[in-house]
């Protein structure tokens, strides 16, 4: 395998792409019983979602190399899910490469998003806009959220109702307070990977001042705020369920409270170290995959 083609790979990294497919599962589900639906259509934003999730993962390679913070992550601290692709660390792409990657893929996924807009749902328009100033904003300038403790309230709303309720326009041309109640907790749970993953880049992103809310935090005070991040997830799930914007059987996304409740434990007793000898990221990952799972299964099924 060429370095271009490994460093494609890693920015392509099927299971941060995840994170936007179980968005819209949820708003796919919702949108199930229209006319509407279109499997065609959810097929085209699948794939123009993948492209801007390359893109992203391009972008922001570039702007944290730049700053420096995934250049003092220590060899001990990098992990498969935090510390940035890394394609110029490594240097498996160069920079002209990345930018190209980052180019290209952008205007890939901006030349689907039209394709819907106008000759599908023109409603879908200002949720692609604002999703795109969020995901660019992220990393980029000027705004560069996730520098000043902003980043995971971003990830919340993108990839809690931003996906999912571009989703559920395309397949319904309407908007629906539902999708916000059925996809926060998703988005909320995403926002708990993210945190986990800000724990083995703490010494390199506060030396780099990139003041995430762990690094704001420190990593003690951050580990005891994880419970109650998948707490509150839980809670807004619940909170749906008992004023019947969703069905009962949405409730089989409460399921992840076990691989949640797992991470949170092993990260309350090591926020040091327990990115080196404990599967946290696996099993926050796991946890929002199966929130998403149980929620759109109990939803279709009802």
């Amino acid at each position: 395998m060429t370095k271009l083609s490994r460093g494609f790979w890693r920015l392509a990294d099927p299971k941060i792409s995840i994170t936007s497919a179980a968005s819209m599962a949820i708003g796919a589900s919702l949108a199930a019983g229209s006319d509407r639906f279109s499997w065609n259509w959810l097929l085209v934003l699948g794939v123009a979602m993948f492209f801007m999730e390359v893109a992203k993962n391009a972008w922001g390679d570039v702007i944290d190399f730049d700053s420096g913070t995934d250049l003092a992550v220590a060899p001990e601290d990098r992990t498969d899910f935090s510390g940035g692709k890394r394609v110029l660390v490594d240097q498996l792409l160069t920079r002209s490469q990345t930018w190209a990657i980052a180019g290209g893929f952008t205007a890939a996924g901006l030349a689907l998003g039209a394709l819907m807009v106008f000759a599908r749902e023109p409603k879908l328009f200002p949720l692609g806009a604002g999703a795109l100033v969020l995901g660019w904003s992220y990393h980029g300038p000027p705004l560069k959220l996730a520098y000043r403790g902003l980043g995971e309230l971003d990830v919340v709303l993108i990839y809690g109702p931003a996906i999912a309720m571009a989703t559920y326009v395309l397949m319904t041309g309407k908007f629906s307070p539902t999708v916000v109640w059925g996809s926060l907790p998703l988005g909320i749970f995403i926002a708990a990977f993210l945190w986990v993953n800000e724990f083995p880049d703490y010494l390199a992103d506060r030396q780099c001042d990139k003041r995430n809310l762990v690094v704001v935090l420190g990593r003690h005070r951050a580990s005891r705020v994880l419970p109650l991040i998948y707490l509150i997830g839980l809670l807004v799930l619940a909170a749906a369920i008992t004023r019947d914007t969703l069905p009962t059987a949405a409730a089989w996304g409460a399921v992840a409270a076990l691989p949640a409740g797992a991470a949170a434990l092993f990260t309350w007793r090591e926020p040091e170290t327990f990115h080196r000898h404990r599967p946290v990221q696996p099993l926050a990952l796991l946890a929002f995959v199966l929130l998403s799972a149980g929620v759109s299964l109990g939803i279709l099924l009802s």
